[in-house]
């Protein structure tokens, strides 16, 4: 998303795509965007000259080529253009993840050192104390909420020139900066270029069919992948329509689908969960063609739950470094295999290896590597993490397990650094994640491996129950144990009012790992992580 309209006629064969200038050119009326909870609603036009305005703002703050733009704000109509201006002047945009406290925010800012700061009023004192904690020049702070609408007039008359840096934006050129969370504690800043927007947006509108006439909500944050790839930048491609929220409500968003007309949903398997308990859900919605769940394990009860309510349902796998979308399938392949994500989407090389790196056969379990022209360009500031994650020859070591069966459809198997061996067999957590995750009264769980005597390691699953269940671990265990092989049981059952979670909201499996560890080793029953069941071993293999 680069280069205003004056840009793209300058330079035809800069190889830069810039969707909202060109549909604002093409059909300056159609529809882009709509905030039902503003009951406001955008046409690419109108997003067009939102980003020029932005860019020549961004210009008066201070940002030039190469600089770095952050955002501190929940998901609102003015991160669209933003990446539009940013883009336009050869900049990069970087969404902050407004739940991180001020030491971990500070982090990001050390690294992302960023030339202007736009946030919400809300976030300015977290802002302003990351800013200190972080030893850097203070960034030139923009108020959302306060300072746009004078900022917009006082730069009125410099409306119309072209941004400096656009001339010099080529295809491998910084779109984006996201940062991911990592088990270490130390933020990762994943440079997207436009290479990579680009391909995902192409790949996925081919693969997943999108067209002009199709219309996809905006509930997942935008400091996360998916907020961007999964549904905005291929229907802002296409000449699609977004719906933006600031928050996930789920009965709000079931009375978006139906007002709204929405054609695709995407969600993560809390949400769905969230969704199949509200009144509203089954009730007809004829312009849903499916709904697409990502970002974690769908449990089996959240997949038949959509089936049952006579909506079709697909899954999905992405990740920040590579797409974010990777696989396509369709209902009927979906429906015939569940806990399937289908084929490599366009563009997309992809490869099963063991711990050699040798390809494995088809059906057998094996790391996932990726290469094509989704790709990202680097860990920025690391070459020495980027180095580590891609191989000699060019390909993403992603760290997750998958299978390539014999007829070409691929799943996913969890984690493989959390992979554990007891009784000399590799159990994979991701995989006993999803069996529990179908046992009655549990809401959330993670398994992580703890010592054994006897095996090695072995199993210990941290548990949430459901909202009133009183399920025990041996209830829990008994149910599991008709889907699983004995040496993939837990040995332990722990459980917990909450797993840790990191600042993206993803599981912190280190927390998990100290939860379980004192949990085992407390004198008693009652202990600081909550309440604690010991399964009888009962291995029989």
């Amino acid at each position: 998303m680069i280069g205003s309209t004056r840009a793209l006629v300058r330079a035809p064969d800069a190889g830069i795509f810039d969707p909202i200038a060109w549909w604002a050119a093409h059909d300056p009326q159609r529809v882009a965007l709509v905030e039902p909870a503003q009951r406001r609603t955008y046409t690419y036009g109108e997003l067009d000259e939102l980003s020029d305005r932005w860019r020549v703002v961004l210009s008066h703050l201070g940002a030039t080529a190469g600089d770095r733009v952050a955002v501190l704000a929940s998901n609102r109509t003015e991160y669209i253009p933003l990446l539009a201006a940013a883009n336009r002047i050869g900049a990069m945009l970087v969404p902050l993840n407004w739940r991180l406290a001020a030491p971990e925010l500070a982090l990001v800012l050390a690294d992302a050192a960023p030339s202007v700061l736009l946030g919400e009023e809300r976030f300015r004192a977290v802002a302003e104390q990351a800013v200190a904690l972080a030893n850097v020049r203070g960034p030139t702070w923009c108020d959302l909420d306060r300072d746009v609408a004078s900022l917009f007039a006082r730069t009125e008359k410099q409306r119309g020139r072209s941004g400096a840096g656009a001339d010099r934006t080529t295809a491998e050129t910084p779109a984006m900066l996201l940062y991911t969370s990592g088990s270490t504690g130390v933020p990762k800043g994943v440079i997207m270029p436009h290479r990579q927007l680009h391909w995902n947006a192409v790949a996925t509108n081919v693969a997943w069919q999108l067209t002009s006439h199709d219309v996809g909500p905006l509930a997942t944050p935008l400091f996360h992948t998916g907020g961007w790839g999964v549904f905005t930048l291929p229907l802002l491609y296409c000449g699609g329509c977004i719906v933006m929220f600031d928050a996930f409500d789920p009965d709000r968003y079931l009375d978006m689908l139906r007002t709204q007309r929405v054609t695709v949903a995407f969600g993560v398997p809390t949400q769905l969960e969230l969704l199949r308990h509200r009144p509203a859900w089954g009730e007809p919605l004829p312009d849903l063609r499916w709904f697409i769940a990502g970002g974690a394990p769908c449990p089996e009860r959240v997949r038949d739950a959509v089936w049952d309510a006579g909506y079709t349902f697909r899954e999905g796998y992405g990740l920040t470094e590579c797409g974010p979308n990777c696989f396509t399938t369709t209902n009927a392949l979906a429906r015939a295999n569940p806990g399937t994500v289908g084929h490599p989407l366009p563009f997309l090389h992809m490869r099963a290896v063991d711990e050699l790196g040798e390809r494995v056969a088809d059906n057998a379990i094996g790391e996932l590597q990726l290469r094509g022209p989704q790709m990202f360009g680097g860990y920025f500031n690391a070459p020495e993490r980027t180095a580590d994650v891609m191989t000699a020859d060019g390909w993403l070591r992603t760290g997750d397990l998958v299978v390539r069966r014999d007829d070409g459809v691929w799943a996913i198997r969890g984690r493989a650094k959390d992979m554990f061996i007891s009784g000399g067999e590799n159990v994979f957590p991701g995989e006993v994640e999803a069996a529990l995750l179908n046992c009655t009264g549990v809401a959330e769980v993670s398994v992580v491996a703890v010592p054994d005597a006897r095996w090695g390691e072995v199993g210990c699953a941290v548990v949430v129950r459901a909202p009133l269940a009183t399920v025990t671990g041996e209830a829990i265990t008994k149910e599991v144990r008709s889907r699983l092989a004995g040496y993939k049981v837990p040995r332990h059952v722990v459980f917990t009012d909450s797993l840790p979670k990191l600042g993206s909201g993803k599981i912190d499996r280190r927390g998990v790992d100290s939860l379980a560890q004192r949990a085992i080793n407390a004198d008693g029953p009652e202990h600081s992580s909550g309440r604690r069941g010991i399964v009888a071993d009962g291995r029989t293999d």
